[in-house]
């Protein structure tokens, strides 16, 4: 095997580092130095990897393919708007590696002709007696089985129909048992929405990865607030009128309780395939999903 002189490159900064002699290999999927003593290329020398296994990191948390929404009040403060790129760049290597550059909901892997990439996604637990949102585990998805997860974002860019269908042909679920886990996944995501939650990340803290000081709890929906206002071009609203903001927006960007996807109506098979997506258990989850929720948030 080659011996290379890696770097730590992310992705907005490709051209950049390609302008001051670094290569890519595209093998490893990743950038490096062609010689030593290139100082045009320090600014991204690399870091020491990070573990395979982050410190109390549970990677059978939430495995398979299921809608894993983030509460609105937590949106915009997660990983990657706490680590450096440099770091995120360390992590996403990490994932997709150890994932054996695979998807971990479906298996697929990455293929640019169908546009589809391996990203990164946090799972998360929500301790309600605490208000905490602690990061437990980060997962390698591809991009279809990310859009799924993030069912009401798919929604927002008119991919709903789409990422209905991959639900179904991943998980075996028939189109009811499908429409039933998102409905409950949307109705989870409206309680959570109301709190406000502290931000554990810990998890990376322990493996040696520097954050930026997460927002607090009560700031983090002001965060949301501030973002989506910018998005539509309106000034920054009070903290007092944030919650109101964001729920509006939700609401404006179409993220609202699915009824059923008009291009997948269709008569239900004789017997469908029992659901096979295991993930967060809720205690007053329907039969269907305590059947493919096994872990508990």
């Amino acid at each position: 095997m080659v011996n290379r002189i890696w770097l730590d490159v992310p992705y907005a900064e490709k051209d950049q580092a390609k302008a001051a002699g670094a290569r890519w290999d595209p093998a490893a999927k990743r950038w490096y130095a062609p010689r030593k003593g290139m100082t045009a290329l320090q600014p991204w020398a690399a870091a020491p990897d990070v573990p395979d296994l982050l410190p109390g990191e549970d990677r059978t948390l939430g495995e398979g393919l299921f809608v894993d929404l983030v509460p609105s009040s937590c949106w915009f403060t997660n990983v990657r708007s706490c680590v450096t790129p440099r770091d995120w760049e360390r992590l996403r290597r990490m994932i997709t590696r150890r994932a054996g550059m695979r998807c971990e909901a479906c298996s697929a892997a990455e293929n640019r002709d169908a546009k589809r990439w391996l990203e990164a996604h946090e799972r998360w637990v929500y301790d309600d007696a605490t208000r905490v949102q602690r990061l437990k585990r980060l997962i390698c998805l591809c991009t279809d089985c990310h859009t799924v997860t993030h069912y009401g974002y798919a929604q927002v860019r008119g991919l709903e129909s789409k990422a209905f269908a991959h639900l179904v042909k991943v998980t075996g679920m028939s189109h009811t048992e499908a429409r039933s886990h998102i409905r409950y996944a949307f109705n989870v995501w409206d309680a959570r929405s109301a709190r406000s939650w502290t931000l554990d990340l810990s998890m990376l803290t322990d493996a040696g990865v520097t954050l930026q000081r997460p927002p607090r709890a009560g700031e983090r929906r002001g965060v949301a607030a501030a973002t989506l206002a910018a998005e539509r071009g309106i000034p920054p609203p009070s903290p007092a009128d944030a919650g109101e903001i964001v729920a509006r927006i939700a609401i404006e960007r179409g993220i609202a309780l699915p009824a059923e996807p008009a291009d997948v109506r269709s008569e239900e098979p004789s017997s469908p395939r029992p659901p096979v997506v295991p993930g967060p258990r809720e205690a007053a989850a329907p039969s269907l999903l305590r059947r493919i929720f096994r872990r508990g948030r």
